[in-house]
């Protein structure tokens, strides 16, 4: 009986001892040892850090903007939205008007400049703030929609330091609190007076007013659209005296959307809308243009079961006589009046009043 308990045992044993025997073998297979049994062990560290941040597309430090990997194939895959040329020239007409509004606004010297434009995720911007930040949410009223402005905090307590002649003070550490009540009315004092600019900027494209809505700090408070829509950001540098900061309009093409076709548009020269080129071109092509005229000699209104009861050799009678004026039309318009005539074998209409004589009677009958 001792014996029939002892001899599974055994078989175990050798069952185990030989599928270890095999896990070694495909170790060795895997790991390229094969019949070389003093290579070194498999390592199991393949790649290194700086081989995996390669990888990955992460920035390793360098200026060159430029980067790899996976994050470049993703950056693909973002769609490339249209070039709007109009808006660029709407913000060059914003930077000539802030830097008049700002001087007088902190009584000081203000240099404003365009420094960036660019297209955006509005998940990815928001993420990017650095916080704590102005925050303004902006009512676009002639767009139905909300644009999002942001104030770097530097640039807040910058204007806030000069307001209340702080100028020579130091600038102190903002981190780490957030903006007091005082601060949140001269951000909106402030914003008032670019949302105005901005407003006199787009005049001339549509007219659109930009109404201070609300401040947050808080990113997930001023939200304007979806996280995965496109943006237009524009980045604008403030510099005062010796003290700089950034605030940044966040422009969904969503809420560009109604304007985007005067947005396309390039003009030529600070008048937007007027090329003389065009124009000159355009009234020589409209100069050389064929179109139908009618000269009517009488016009008729009959009841449409008298028409139906018309049959052939049926006579009209006119009320038109001998020496009776005849109108000129184009289209449903009168443009001259004439007498009708003739010349050689032909019937001509003599004009006695040209389209500035019909459109002043017109006038004058109103």
């Amino acid at each position: 009986m001792a014996d029939d308990v002892k001899t599974p045992t055994e078989a175990e044993n050798a069952q185990a001892k030989g599928e270890d025997e095999l896990l070694d073998e495909w170790m060795n297979m895997a790991s390229g040892e094969g019949d070389d049994a003093d290579a070194a062990p498999m390592d199991d560290k393949i790649l290194d850090q700086n081989e995996i941040d390669s990888l990955l597309g992460v920035d390793n430090g360098n200026d060159d903007g430029q980067t790899g990997g996976v994050r470049v194939l993703l950056n693909n895959s973002i769609i490339s939205y249209e070039r709007l040329p109009l808006l660029e020239i709407v913000f060059d007409r914003f930077e000539r008007l802030m830097s008049t509004s700002l001087r007088q606004f902190t009584a000081d010297n203000v240099d404003i400049s365009i420094e960036n434009m660019t297209s955006v995720r509005y998940g990815e911007y928001m993420d990017s703030i650095p916080l704590p930040a102005g925050l303004v949410v902006v009512n676009a009223r002639g767009l139905d929609d909300y644009i999002l402005l942001t104030y770097e905090s530097r640039l807040i307590y910058a204007i806030v330091d000069i307001l209340l002649g702080g100028r020579k003070a130091r600038p102190a550490r903002i981190e780490g609190r957030n903006f007091t009540t005082i601060e949140r009315k001269i951000v909106e004092k402030l914003s008032q007076v670019v949302l105005e600019g901005l407003a006199e900027a787009f005049a001339p494209v549509a007219p659109i007013n930009f109404d201070f809505e609300r401040m947050e700090s808080n990113p997930r408070f001023a939200t304007v659209t979806r996280e995965g829509n496109a943006c237009i950001l524009v980045t604008v540098r403030v510099n005062l005296e010796e003290r700089d900061g950034i605030m940044q309009f966040c422009l969904p093409y969503a809420t560009l959307e109604p304007i985007r076709d005067q947005l396309l548009q390039q003009f030529m020269g600070e008048k937007f809308g007027h090329d003389n080129i065009w124009e000159n071109h355009l009234a020589k092509e409209l100069y050389a243009t064929n179109t139908k005229i009618k000269a009517v000699l009488d016009e008729q209104t009959h009841m449409l079961s008298e028409v139906l009861e018309w049959r052939l050799g049926d006579t009209i009678v006119f009320n038109a006589k001998q020496g009776a004026p005849v109108r000129i039309k184009m289209g449903p318009e009168t443009k001259m009046v004439g007498m009708m005539g003739r010349a050689d074998d032909r019937l001509a209409v003599k004009i006695t009043k040209n389209i500035a004589d019909v459109n002043d009677s017109k006038n004058e009958g109103d």
